[in-house]
């Protein structure tokens, strides 16, 4: 019938989802329970209870063929979600492109540190403006308009494909009112200030590049994951041109790596910015520092 699913054996949902959890186990696959569970399941139209409650029930020819032709892809080291077509991220559904990077568990840190502000401000201005560099999908600003419905987001991205992506996003929850995206080169196409600035830009080293697992390097973005030679070039440029958007008594959150906290630290102090805020992912690592600016004057 398929090469996950012999001819000998009835094509019922259990069974499936047996083979293609035995695909993934022989192809060196990670998690294969989880992998094939997403996979059956998405291409099946059949949910978890399903497959508990209903384990004997037919799938389609048409189904078996898709969920084998997408075991292959997870095979070849194409990360999961990215042969879905989608990834969950702060409760929300985003759809992926080529040119966007794959949310992922770790940015909703930097969700999780600027949501209390952004709320503050609404509440206390009757809006938040975000401005969002590099937005990818737009997770970060989708996820906090998703989380305080008085707030604004200007997103930028110098992808096209990738704007499409957030724009598309936006409109699937329901957000595009207050979500614009821009075609901007960090801050080459913003005017005007903001309450909040956030980023999770590229910062691997470009050395280091070659040693990321296969699922990143191979299918992310090259320009979303390079940070240049130390990895810090796009810090740089946000250090040195936030301050002139961002609004009194405002703040600017941004991802790092996990080793470089000192580094970005400083580069932001150089320039009058003060950590207010130093976040740890769910592994312990570093993941987000949240400044804030003297303004001169």
């Amino acid at each position: 019938m398929t090469l996950f699913l012999p001819e000998n054996i009835p094509a019922t949902l259990g069974a499936i989802h047996r083979a293609a959890r035995a695909r993934l186990d022989a192809a060196g696959v990670e998690d294969p329970a989880l992998d094939a569970r997403l996979l059956v399941e998405h291409f099946s139209g059949t949910t978890r209870t399903d497959s508990i409650t209903d384990p004997g029930r037919t799938i389609e020819a048409s189904s078996i063929a898709a969920i084998a032709a997408a075991l292959e892809r997870r095979s070849a080291g194409e990360p999961v979600h990215r042969i879905l077509g989608f990834r969950e991220f702060y409760g929300l559904r985003l759809a992926l492109s080529p040119q966007t990077l794959e949310p992922r568990p770790d940015t909703e840190t930097l969700v999780d540190a600027l949501l209390p502000f952004v709320r503050d401000v609404a509440t206390r201005e009757g809006t938040c403006r975000i401005l969002d560099l590099g937005t990818g999908t737009g997770a970060i600003a989708l996820a906090l308009l998703s989380a305080e419905q008085r707030a604004h987001a200007t997103a930028t991205d110098i992808s096209d494909d990738a704007l499409a992506t957030a724009k598309s996003n936006a409109r699937s929850l329901g957000l595009s009112d207050r979500f614009s995206a821009i075609r901007s080169d960090w801050f080459g196409g913003i005017a005007g200030r903001y309450h909040v600035i956030a980023s999770n830009p590229p910062y691997i080293r470009s050395d280091e590049i070659g040693m990321l697992q296969k699922e990143v390097r191979a299918f992310d973005p090259l320009r979303a994951l390079d940070g240049g030679p130390d990895g810090l070039d796009a810090y740089r440029v946000i250090a040195t041109q936030s301050a002139d958007h961002l609004e009194p008594g405002g703040v600017l959150a941004v991802e790092i790596g996990s080793q470089q906290k000192v580094d970005v630290t400083q580069l932001f102090e150089q320039v009058g910015f003060t950590v207010i805020q130093a976040l740890a992912d769910l592994a312990g690592n570093d993941r987000t520092l949240v400044f804030t600016h003297q303004q001169k004057g």
